[in-house]
């Protein structure tokens, strides 16, 4: 069992029933999920994404500036992570929401040594809010602060069981692989698991990440866990 991991989930997937905006049932479910790698003894961090409310880059036109997109973003990525923790906590899971961009009424401030207290006491710490910076990607923020708190692994939730060779929603006879190199994964113009920045950094920090589907019983408990599922890049 990994002392420590950071989930990532997409903001698209929180959306599930839903073109837009959040599925309580579906959040829940994940809170179950989440809940038996933390009964094991894992310490989880999680980061989830905004593009359920707003992309920044798509927004940035027709006078939006890129920055403001981006912070935008981010905002969208704030909302996600408040409703997560309140429906975790409906869940009996003890869960703290510490945000990069300043929000106090609503969320923690992120530091290192707050977050660090609150995993420390077996609590889920959800970080929102990306790294606060405008033209990094909350992939990108979760290679980061996985970094930061010493975490053994980034565990990226997607809708697929891994990556495969090419998109398996296109090509039928698409191959899953079991493992893919850094070096791969940031060249390999197929593989958009996550973007190449994030990819960059875990490759030059050797922060091994697992890209699994969460939607599968049991596969957050066996990621924290070590176990092979989904693809491993490393």
């Amino acid at each position: 069992m990994h002392k420590r991991v950071l989930i990532k989930f997409s903001g698209e997937q929180l959306s599930g029933k839903f073109e837009v905006g959040i599925d309580p049932e579906l959040v829940g479910y994940l809170a179950e999920e989440v809940k038996q790698a933390v009964n094991a003894g894992c310490q989880i961090v999680m980061i989830a994404g905004g593009g359920n409310m707003v992309r920044g880059a798509e927004i940035a036109k027709h006078g939006i500036k890129r920055v403001t997109g981006d912070q935008m973003g981010m905002l969208s990525g704030l909302i996600n992570s408040m409703a997560i923790t309140d429906i975790f906590e409906a869940h009996d899971i003890p869960t703290r929401c510490l945000s990069n961009v300043f929000a106090q009424q609503v969320a923690e401030s992120y530091s290192y040594r707050l977050a660090e207290k609150h995993l420390e006491k077996g609590r889920v710490v959800i970080i929102a809010g990306g790294i606060g910076r405008p033209y990094f990607t909350h992939d990108t923020a979760a290679v980061n602060l996985a970094l930061e708190l010493d975490c053994q692994a980034v565990l990226k939730a997607t809708k697929v069981d891994g990556v495969y060779d090419k998109d398996p929603n296109q090509y039928p006879d698409a191959q899953k692989l079991d493992h893919v190199s850094y070096q791969q994964a940031v060249e390999d113009g197929a593989i958009k698991v996550m973007d190449k920045a994030a990819m960059g950094l875990a490759m030059e920090q050797h922060m091994p990440v697992v890209v699994f589907d969460a939607m599968q019983p049991g596969h957050i408990l066996a990621a924290a866990n070590g176990d092979p599922v989904g693809t491993k890049i490393q």
